[in-house]
């Protein structure tokens, strides 16, 4: 083996090091070894080798020869199938990342310093007292420190003439007490009294008055975080005027200040690999992901449906490279009434047979499979772990690469990030509203919910009586920064609406109303589509 030249060692350290990965000398000339193999196609069979090696269960980021031949050797095995075509090909394959909410790292911030650090540490799944505190105290300190980069609510650096009625500074509810005229105030609506509701803050409670508030789009629950400007009265309640939802921030304007800390998950990606993800992404016109929800295995008419979705896509020119299958995967809730669990494994092993009996989906797409409320599993409590082992045993003797993923679950494609949710969320914010959402910008439910859950940062922002959240994981269903595109499947009305640069769509019921969803990533498309009835 001749000892790679001092340019190609160069190149070799510097690629590895951009995806976190530290070269000893032998692992290097075993990587340089293979690149030679490809002297037209050297960078594509580079990025090839990386993208493969990302995939593995490696246990430190310090590679040695064997991590890196057991990799290549894989590659050799299809060599004659490697040209400078197919690295690439094989690339956009692995440019798909599944993120499982249970993963996702937590950070809490430092409002001292103005930081947020990693939380180091098991998380327990049954939290104690505190932790339900700290999930309303880090919703809330995530939604401060973005309201304090705003112009128009932070402190100008040099006192300006400006008047009272100009200043939009948010005033703490401690220092509420003794103050006249108008103020500023942000905090979470509680209903710390039957029937009365307070706004609380990290200082302290005051009772409010919202019967004559304007507010802004959006769905006002008990739990959401406000920004309401009134005045305090000498019977110690805060009578709002206006109130709306903490401003929105540019996902790159906070990327910019997090310092290349990893929120979404999956890895941090220095800029120089972003912006080759991001020329990659553009380049993928041909990748579509097919998303459906409701997929009901114990409906026979259901069932027929999605073959005739499968026979369609099994015969376009270029199969979708993921289907995005989401629950309930049962007409009936699998409760602790429900006893045919051997049936719904049976059909679960049926699906499969039919995704097998398509060749080129088999091969060429990926299968994501993502629980819905109504399906199998520990408990109701938001995230909702995969579905379990027993039920999908026999689906993955025909489809091994199915991908099993909590819900809520993240994807990331090359540098697109995408959130996908099976909960039916729009039914249950409007029952929980407190007041009716204004009708002055939108009269569409599905735009009010995608305004409070972008600036809320936050994908369930329903009281914990309403919907129940593991207290620890609270973070998994956190928007912040925000993601290039949300999935609410629900099984309301499909709707998809562009709301300040964030693609939100719903795909619908497919098994109530046969519609299902087309999402060009390279565009940032969505198809709506249904079958004829």
């Amino acid at each position: 083996m001749a000892a790679p030249s001092a340019a190609m060692r160069k190149k070799l350290q510097r690629k590895f090091r951009l995806r976190g990965f530290t070269l000893k000398v032998d692992a290097l000339e075993e990587a340089a070894a293979f690149l030679d193999r490809f002297p037209d196609a050297e960078d594509d069979a580079l990025d090839l080798l990386l993208d493969e090696l990302d995939k593995e269960p490696l246990k430190s980021s310090i590679l040695d020869r064997d991590a890196v031949r057991r990799v290549v050797s894989l590659l050799v095995e299809a060599e004659e199938a490697v040209d400078a075509a197919s690295p690439a090909a094989t690339s956009a394959r692995s440019a798909l990342r599944v993120v499982d909410s249970f993963v996702v790292p937590r950070f809490h911030y430092d409002p001292i310093k103005k930081v947020f650090y990693e939380h180091t540490g098991r998380l327990a799944i049954h939290g104690e007292a505190g932790d339900k505190a700290a999930l309303y105290r880090d919703r809330y300190q995530v939604l401060l420190q973005r309201l304090a980069r705003d112009k128009y609510f932070s402190r100008p650096a040099f006192e300006t003439v400006m008047s009272e009625n100009d200043s939009c500074e948010i005033t703490s509810i401690q220092s509420l007490i003794g103050c006249v005229g108008r103020r500023w105030i942000m905090g979470v609506i509680s209903q710390l009294e039957e029937r009365q509701f307070y706004l609380e803050d990290l200082t302290g409670a005051v009772p409010i008055d919202l019967a004559n508030a304007k507010i802004t789009s959006g769905f006002f629950v008990e739990n959401t975080v406000i920004v309401a400007e009134g005045e305090l009265l000498s019977n110690g309640i805060f009578q709002v005027n206006t109130c709306g939802f903490p401003p929105l921030e540019d996902r790159d304007a906070s990327l910019s200040l997090l310092m290349g800390l990893d929120f979404f998950g999956g890895g941090v990606i220095p800029t120089e690999e972003t912006l080759r993800l991001t020329s990659l992404e553009n380049k993928a016109v041909n990748d579509m992901f097919v998303i459906l929800s409701d997929v009901w295995l114990d409906n026979s008419e259901t069932m027929e449906k999605l073959g005739v979705v499968l026979d369609g896509y099994e015969s376009v020119e270029v199969v979708p490279s993921l289907f995005v299958l989401m629950g309930n995967f049962c007409s009936q809730p699998c409760n602790l009434a429900f006893n045919s669990f051997e049936e719904l494994r049976l059909q679960f092993g049926k699906l499969g047979e039919m995704i097998a009996a398509r060749t080129r989906l088999k091969e060429h797409s990926r299968f994501l499979f993502i629980p819905g409320p109504d399906d199998a599993g520990p408990s109701k409590a938001l995230p909702r772990c995969a579905l379990p082992k027993y039920l999908i045993e026999e689906l993955q003797k025909h489809i091994p690469n199915a991908i099993f993923v909590s819900n809520p679950c993240r994807v990331k494609f090359y540098a697109q990030e995408i959130v996908f949710f099976r909960q039916d969320l729009l039914y249950r914010m409007r029952r929980s509203c407190l007041i009716p959402p204004t009708t002055e910008e939108t009269s569409d439910p599905f735009e009010h919910l995608v305004a409070t859950i972008t600036h809320q940062s936050h994908l369930c922002p329903l009281p914990l009586t309403v919907q129940p959240i593991i207290w620890n994981y609270d973070h998994c269903l956190r928007l912040y920064p925000t993601p290039h595109t949300i999935v609410l499947a629900d099984k309301s009305e499909q709707k998809a609406f562009k709301y300040t640069g964030i693609t939100c769509f719903n795909p619908g019921s497919f098994a109530n109303d046969s519609t299902f969803a087309a999402y060009r990533p390279c565009t940032k498309e969505v198809e709506l589509s249904a079958l004829e009835s």
